[in-house]
This record gives structure tokens, sequence and C-alpha cells, in this order.
């Protein structure tokens, strides 16, 4: 079904169904809904192809994140797929596990398939010089990680904060041996760490050997929570900076059959379904995680029908959960 049959159909130019399926406002009410109706019961699709090639600008939008088995970009990108939906945009998803060398490639395909826009969660070597010019090149909104340097739109939150305030939550338990474990690879690790570690060292309980990087994987976690758990003098409470090093901690907790928080305290970031569903359920740090792919989508499709507007950074706020993991009397 082609555009000059609509009109044909219809009674009108082509270029007034043009102007109808392209969504510009200088159709009459009733022509425009003549012609809808026409397309409609002709079972009118448009050829988004024809259309990226005619305007330079493709149908679909780049979502580049660490892991799409992580709760938080889980949730995330859903929420980039339905905004991105609903103003007829197609997602296309890659994962980049903290590595530069893959997050170059996928941002050289996104350049060369003159995708509309780039949704990204960079890496740790990602320059703020670097991230500058693809912003220049075409509309970029970063998630989760700041870059500094760069004047590009993002959506984060206060990783800092939220990792000092659940330090200081377990302090205020009476823990005093603390173990921490946060990913490695991104400016949020490291951001979590930095705030943990403030909490720990104002209380005077910070133990340098206790606090660990490593790539947030729930094998990563696994291991370097047993090792922790098998020392002579084993921490007192475990914190970690992501859901699946969360998961691979407390799947050596109940290797051990330790009680918690009775022989060890747990507590970690990014609210799951596994988080509720166990027993004792899970102190977290529940970030707004459809929130924050909400934002960065509608910011996106902001850019690209106006480049030139101001970037903007938003700041969501997380919510420490308290449950029964770091003290009993927890409700």
């Amino acid at each position: 079904m082609r555009i000059k049959d609509i009109a044909q159909a219809a009674g009108v130019s082509t270029a007034t169904v043009s102007r109808v399926l392209s969504g510009k406002s200088n159709v009459r009410p009733e022509l425009r809904r003549k012609v809808l109706a026409v397309a409609e019961r002709l079972n009118y699709t448009p050829n988004r192809a024809a259309r990226s090639l005619r305007s330079r600008r493709s149908s679909f939008i780049g979502l580049i994140v660490a892991d799409i088995q992580t709760p938080f970009f889980a949730s995330v990108s859903r929420a980039v797929e339905d905004v991105a939906q609903a103003n007829d945009y197609s997602v296309i998803l890659c994962n980049t596990d903290e590595d530069p060398d893959k997050e170059r490639m996928y941002l050289d395909l996104m350049r060369s398939e003159h995708a509309a826009g780039i949704i990204l969660a960079p890496t740790l070597k990602l320059s703020g010089e670097s991230v500058q010019k693809l912003a220049e090149s075409g509309p970029v909104v970063v998630i989760d990680r700041k870059v500094g340097g760069a004047a590009v739109d993002s959506v984060l939150i206060d990783n800092f904060e939220a990792a000092r305030e659940l330090g200081e939550h377990m302090v205020g338990h009476g823990y005093r041996r603390i173990a921490g474990l946060f990913g490695a690879g991104s400016a949020t690790g490291q951001e979590r760490r930095s705030g943990f570690m403030a909490a720990l060292d104002a209380a005077g309980v910070l133990d340098d050997d206790l606090i660990m990087r490593l790539p947030a994987k729930k094998g990563e976690g696994h291991t370097a929570a047993s090792r922790l758990l098998d020392m002579d003098n084993p921490p007192e409470a475990i914190v970690t900076s992501s859901g699946l090093l969360g998961a691979g901690v407390f799947s050596a907790i109940r290797d051990r059959d330790l009680p918690v928080p009775e022989a060890v305290a747990f507590a970690t970031f990014d609210e799951s379904p596994w988080t509720t569903m166990i027993r004792p359920a899970i102190t977290v740090v529940d970030q707004p995680t459809y929130a924050i792919g909400q934002t960065a989508g509608e910011m996106l499709l902001k850019r690209i029908e106006d480049p030139e507007r101001p970037t903007r950074q938003v700041v969501l706020a997380s919510k420490l959960i308290v449950r029964q993991s770091c003290g009993r009397h927890e409700s």
C-alpha cells in the first residue's frame, strides 16, 4: 500500500497524505481524520527504511549497558523500550561487560548505522572528552555513571550518599568488622566504595583489608565472600554494591549454613525478587530503576527533536529499605 493509493481513495493530494502521516500540524482536523480513516481501512504500514533514508535519521536507538543480567539494567532496559515503542522507535540493546573494547565496538556500530540516539552506561575508561565528542556527533544520554568534563544529558542517583547511608546503618547496629564488595570497571562502583568507606572511617571501624573491588558478577561475589567467611576472624557484616554481587555473597553464606544476621549481617544495592522471597528478607538500597530508564528515554527523544536544547543532569533519589538481614529488631 502506497501513499498515492491513500490519496486517491481519500480524494486528496499525496502531499496532504504525507503531512498527515508524518504528524504535521498544518492539516485541517476533518481532513486529517478522513486520511487516517482511509489509511486504517487500507491497512497502511509506513515504510520505516524509506523514511529513514529520506530523513537521514533511523527509527532505532541504541541502549548500551554493562550487563542485562543485573536487575538494575533489566528494569532500566524495560523502561527505555516502553518509551521508545510508544514513540515509534525500536531499541538495539548491547552489553559491554565493562569492557572498553566492546564498548568502542558498539559505539562505532551505532554511528555507522545512524542510530537516532544512544543511551549509554559508560565504562570507567571512557573519558569525558570521548563522551563529549560522542554527544557532538548525535543525541546521547548517559545513565548510572557520572562522566566528568562532558556537557551531556544524564540520569543518575547519588551513589556516594546512598552507600554512605548504608554504611552508617550497619555501624549503627553495632557492627565493627564490616566488609564491602564493590564492582570494578565503573564510576558507580567507585562512588559507592568511597561513600561506604567514608561512613566506616568516620566511625573509626574502617579496615581496608575487608574492602574489595571486583567484577560485578555472581560468581565473583561468591568467591570473594567465601574467602572472607573462611578467615580466622571473619567479618560481622558484608555489604555489596550490586544485585549480582549480592546474590553471590548470599549463596556463599547459605553454603556454610550461617544464620543471618546472627552469624553475619548482610545488605546490598538493588531490589530483586529474591531479596524479599528468602528469609530473612534482605536490607537493600532500592534504586528507581524504571524511572531512570523512563527519564533517559524521554530525555533522548527531546534531544533528538531539539539537538540545541540545554543539557540536563537529573539526579533521582534512592531509598534504603531496612529488613531483617541486618538486625532482628527490624521489621
